[in-house]
């Protein structure tokens, strides 16, 4: 995981993304180095994003904490973010950072723009898979990923978020602020 000193004093405060109707970019953005492939290999990388638990939250202000508020509202259909310099070889893949910038979140049921869709205040985790190009076939935004030899699925503790229209917590509100480079208009 790279940039991973700012997750976690993302993690440490409670990381909260936004989730919009047109979609919103993930700050911080996922990016990974991979290491290990068949240089010769060609290989997919895609992204999920699973809930963490069957549980829906709501923030309360006066303990700053989030709280679970019931279950979970029921699922939406699985969204696979493709990478798209997909497919490419292992020796290309190993040489440059694996960022999922462009990847964008909606709370959209009807979403055609390949934006992954999620609930908003539910918890969710990030998941990297690294897909041998053979096993990635039926690999699809709409379908869920293949499975087996060949699929590797990667996911770090410190990436849990919760969804959110606003941002609930202040202090993440003013590490957004402070550390993405496009929220220079908020910025005394």
């Amino acid at each position: 995981l790279q940039g991973a000193e700012l997750w976690k004093r993302f993690h440490e405060i409670g990381t909260e993304m936004i989730i919009t109707k047109a979609g919103r970019r993930m700050f911080p953005a996922m990016r990974v180095k991979i290491s290990g492939l068949d240089p010769h290999q060609q290989y997919y990388i895609a992204m999920d994003i699973v809930p963490v638990d069957n549980k829906r939250y709501r923030y309360v202000y006066h303990s700053s904490k989030w709280m679970v508020a019931g279950n979970a509202d029921s699922p939406v259909p699985p969204r696979v973010y493709i990478h798209p310099d997909s497919p490419a070889s292992g020796e290309t893949w190993m040489r440059q950072v694996i960022s999922f910038d462009k990847l964008k979140l909606t709370n959209n049921e009807l979403d055609d723009q390949g934006h992954i869709i999620l609930h908003s205040m539910h918890k969710y985790q990030p998941r990297v898979h690294v897909i041998r190009k053979d096993c990635g076939d039926d690999l699809s935004p709409v379908k869920p990923i293949p499975s087996g030899e060949g699929v590797k699925a990667f996911s770090f503790p410190e990436t849990v978020f919760t969804t959110v229209t606003a941002y609930q917590n202040q202090q993440i509100t003013r590490l957004k602020i402070d550390r993405n480079p496009f929220a220079k208009g908020f910025r005394d």
